[in-house]
């Protein structure tokens, strides 16, 4: 039996049924900085991605300790084109069963049933979110090329936020525009589709696999993708691939660190806006450049959020522990996801001192007592909420796994490398030695 027959009906979605008669209409993760693949968003707590069956497995038979530094693997589903009156398409998600999928990638696609959904049933609100309105998708293969190009390039995402996004980097197009959504994942969204639609005269479903939404804890997710470890490529790797990987791996801070900036998102209070950059960004830092890269993930506009140090470097040193105790792992071309919410009640703290120094500057007459209103000191905030995750194991390996001919002794110390590089700059930082 599939995992996800054995799922309970909620995990599809309050409108799905165990039939299956039903689909949930997948929306764009607004929250991806990195990758290629596009993330999809399924509900509040889980996202999708298209399956690699290498990655599958490796979710399956993750060792007790690392899963609470991975994202809760949560099963498969099966997931197709679906078009709408107005000749665009949308992909929409239904349970797994494999007997089915296989008739219907067989089946040629005239023969194939089609599933019927209501829109308005499939409208869910988000964590952080509003669905304001159902807007179309990218157009369907029906349309002639020059229509579908047309359609494409004015695709809007289902879900957005009420928060705008803004590119930093010249070379993603969008560095003056102000967006509902990380570029980057619109990005992935636009190339993901492409290559389905491209494929789709062979075959209808797609498996993509249920991961846990790591983000959804946070209303303002301020997220770091960093690719780990000193080596990309896989070890099935063609000797074209390896080479490539090993190029950027040389190029960039992976092989003087251990670790390169693939993607970010940061909150700024001064703003009201996110921050973005991307993995290109990421290939040209220099050492220092990382330093201050990360030095930027952690300032929100108004100053350095030195409250995070703590919490993330007992996080990073915590998984240290655990990946040095898993002898023969690979985690080659994986990434690792830091997280913190850009306007928790301590940062929300930090607007109003800045707003009250401000005050007391344009009225220094007054006197110091009457300014506080003679209150005493607030209590200390708790401590603001931080996740560390690795994501990404595609080409992820240990012994005995899947048969793999090629056999690693010890821990990954290319990872581990990168962790102790991660960990010593924000100790740099910490310190106040940027």
């Amino acid at each position: 039996m599939c995992v996800c027959q054995t799922m309970e009906v909620g995990k599809y979605g309050k409108n799905a049924t165990k039939s299956g008669d039903r689909g949930v209409l997948l929306e764009p993760f607004i929250h991806q900085v990195g990758g290629h693949s596009s993330m999809m968003r399924y509900d509040d707590h889980t996202v999708c991605k298209p399956l690699i069956t290498r990655e599958q497995r490796f979710y399956e038979s993750l060792p007790p300790e690392m899963k609470e530094f991975t994202p809760e693997y949560k099963g498969v589903v099966s997931v197709c084109f679906e078009g709408d009156s107005d000749g665009y398409i949308n992909l929409v998600a239904y349970p797994y069963m494999e007997n089915e999928a296989l008739e219907q990638d067989d089946m040629p696609e005239r023969d194939q049933p089609r599933r019927k959904h209501s829109r308005r049933s499939l409208h869910r609100s988000s964590s952080g979110t509003e669905h304001k309105e159902e807007k179309p998708g990218l157009a369907s293969d029906s349309t002639e090329s020059s229509i579908q190009e047309a359609k494409s390039s004015r695709m809007d995402l289902h879900i957005h936020s009420d928060v705008p996004f803004q590119m930093l980097d010249g070379n993603s197009g969008l560095s003056s525009e102000k967006i509902s959504h990380n570029p980057w994942s619109l990005r992935c969204h636009k190339q993901q589709l492409s290559r389905m639609r491209s494929e789709s005269k062979e075959r209808k479903l797609y498996k993509f696999l249920l991961l846990e939404n790591v983000v959804h804890h946070f209303k303002f997710p301020c997220v770091l993708d960093l690719k780990m470890g000193t080596r990309q490529h896989g070890d099935d790797a063609s000797e074209e691939k390896a080479a490539r990987q090993m190029k950027k791996c040389e190029q960039s801070t992976s092989a003087t660190l251990g670790v390169r900036v693939c993607g970010m998102q940061v909150y700024q209070l001064n703003t009201g806006h996110y921050l973005c950059r991307n993995k290109y960004y990421g290939r040209g830092l220099s050492i220092e450049g990382f330093r201050n890269a990360l030095y930027q993930y952690l300032h929100n506009g108004i100053e350095l959020r030195k409250d995070l140090f703590e919490p993330v470097l007992a996080k990073l040193r915590s998984l240290k522990a655990v990946l040095e105790r898993q002898a023969s792992y690979r985690f080659y071309s994986s990434s690792l996801l830091i997280i913190y919410d850009g306007k928790d009640s301590r940062a929300e703290m930090f607007v109003e001192c800045h707003s009250e120094t401000r005050l007391k500057q344009m009225d220094s007459s007054v006197p110091e007592s009457l300014q506080d209103g003679g209150s005493t000191e607030p209590s200390s905030p708790p401590h603001p909420m931080v996740d560390v995750r690795m994501i990404d194991f595609a080409h992820s390996t240990f012994k005995g796994f899947r048969d793999d001919p090629t056999v690693h002794d010890g821990p990954d110390r290319g990872y581990v490398f990168g962790l102790e590089s991660l960990i010593n700059i924000m100790e740099q930082l910490r310190e106040g030695n940027q």
